[in-house]
């Protein structure tokens, strides 16, 4: 008996639609899978082999082709288990041909031995897929409907097993009511760090707040426990709640990596990403046999943070050059091709010497100019261009520490996420037309159209431009930032102060040299 049942498989971050056609029939027993099936899919035979039998159905000695159509795509992961053995069932079950849900629904889900459907990756982009398809809906794991249940157009069918599944395709049990997708406010949420717990660094977190407002990155240098890790934590404070779609691009990015927590809706609130300064090429920019994303893709819409930035494998970090200025990551490898976004704010610390305490006036350097400079040039120029901003972080003050009573309140997260709030709304009525809708992603023609500089603005920048030996790509970066400061005091016009500001933010550009 030949049956087709509809499915997906993962291809980068989307689904495509697979067609799982099963044939039984009489011969030499046998169990094939063809199609361009990956080893996790070739191994299903033994699981579809035992969950049927502990199901309670006979699995008769039969010649069984499975083929998985299109045969030209590369096919990987466990999501197909299940709509392999209701093919192999249909062949002891001739009525499950004749159910309208086995042929209008797509079925997703890996089985265990003994019939369980556990949890698999991507189900929200193959939800997306079965709606492009046309599919009714979808039937998937349990633990996977609250993500799916984001795509309204579709009844999302939650199974935990593989004979529930066959109860509702024969109707002896009715459709489950939808799943409510899970969301979270940022309003509502209590895990954020608050910029009034940190002590001192008025300048860096004036900094953060120009990031946050323009989307820019940013680079902290300071001696060991001056905060710049306690700092750059609490940005998430600040930013913008995630729109719909930027939070379906998030989910779906990290519902293809395996990230998402069972019974997980969407995710609401903006990813911060900290790997560790050991992180390989690939873990960083993503790739692999059958492309995976990175963390640069897993930071979309929200924060990467690398810290001890200079201890980073130079390979690593000059692979970021690229997706810095595209905002996307193109993986090729010999049998497929993926293209993976990567927008989001790069956020660095590092110390200013190998010891730490270069310029620290409570520690004594013990490094050389050389070792300085030896240390400084891991990072590269045309790296170090891509980062708007770089701010010099002092060690605290011993009396803001021990008697935090005597200073002056710290301003609140809330208060800073006001005015960042006001920036954004400014850029994205000033953007409306664009793709992206934030300052840093200014083009050469909007940055005529929306940074017009007065006499004093261009004489001010030529004159930095000429002592600290900017790139143009520099000075690109400092119009952009000079734009963000403007838009924080909701003013129309770019001043010579707010030129000035974004300059000073250029600290390493003025120290490369010792």
């Amino acid at each position: 008996m030949f049956t087709t049942i509809k499915s997906a498989s993962l291809a980068g971050i989307k689904a495509l639609p697979v067609e799982v056609e099963v044939d039984v029939s009489r011969g030499l027993p046998n169990f094939v899978v063809v199609g361009l099936a990956d080893n996790a899919i070739k191994e299903s035979k033994e699981r579809i082999r035992s969950a049927i039998k502990n199901c309670g159905f006979k699995f008769r000695p039969r010649r069984i082709t499975i083929n998985l159509a299109p045969a030209d795509l590369k096919k990987e992961g466990t999501a197909l288990d299940l709509p392999a053995a209701l093919g192999i069932i249909a062949d002891e079950l001739p009525e499950l041909k004749k159910s309208s849900i086995l042929s209008n629904y797509l079925f997703c889900g890996e089985l265990s031995l003994d019939g369980r459907i556990k949890k698999i990756r991507g189900a929200l982009p193959i939800a997306l897929a079965a709606r492009e398809s046309g599919c009714k809906g979808i039937f998937l794991p349990r633990e996977n409907a609250a993500e799916a249940a984001a795509i309204a157009e579709i009844e999302i069918v939650a199974v935990s097993s593989l004979l529930e599944t066959l109860d509702i395709i024969q109707e002896k049990i009715p459709l489950p009511e939808r799943p409510e997708t899970l969301t979270r406010s940022i309003e509502n949420t209590t895990n954020f760090l608050d910029f009034a717990d940190v002590r001192g660094q008025a300048q860096a977190k004036r900094a953060l707040e120009i990031a946050a407002a323009g989307n820019h990155n940013l680079l902290f240098v300071g001696p060991p426990g001056s905060g710049k890790t306690m700092l750059a934590k609490r940005l998430p404070s600040i930013l913008p709640e995630l729109t719909f779609e930027e939070s379906l691009e998030t989910t779906i990015i990290h519902s293809v990596a395996g990230l998402i927590r069972p019974g997980q809706g969407l995710i609401r609130e903006r990813p911060f990403r900290q790997p560790h300064h050991t992180i390989s090429d690939v873990a960083l920019i993503g790739g692999g046999t059958q492309p995976r994303p990175g963390e640069v893709t897993l930071a979309h819409n929200g924060i990467l943070f690398l810290d001890e930035f200079p201890e980073f494998r130079r390979s690593a970090l000059e692979v970021l050059r690229q997706p810095l200025e595209s905002r996307d990551i193109t993986i090729a490898r010999a049998q497929a091709q993926a293209v993976f976004p990567a927008d989001f704010v790069l956020i660095t610390a590092m110390n200013p010497c190998p010891c730490g305490h270069y310029g620290d006036p409570m520690h004594e350097c013990i490094c050389s100019a050389t070792q300085i400079q030896r240390y400084r040039q891991k990072i590269s120029g045309p790296l170090l261009d891509r980062i708007d901003l770089h701010i010099e972080v002092p060690a605290v003050a011993t009396k803001e520490l021990i008697n935090p009573e005597s200073c002056k309140p710290e301003e609140s997260s809330k208060d800073i996420r006001e005015r960042v709030l006001k920036a954004r709304k400014i850029q994205l009525k000033r953007l409306q037309n664009h793709t992206r809708r934030h300052n840093s992603a200014l083009s050469d023609k909007d940055l005529k159209k929306y940074c017009r500089l007065d006499s004093d603005c261009r004489n001010l920048l030529q004159t930095a431009m000429d002592r600290l030996g900017l790139s143009a790509r520099a000075y690109s970066r400092i119009l952009k930032v000079a734009r963000t400061i403007a838009d924080l005091k909701n003013e129309k016009n770019i001043a010579s102060a707010d030129i000035a500001e974004a300059i000073q933010f250029r600290s390493l550009d003025r120290r490369l040299t010792i």
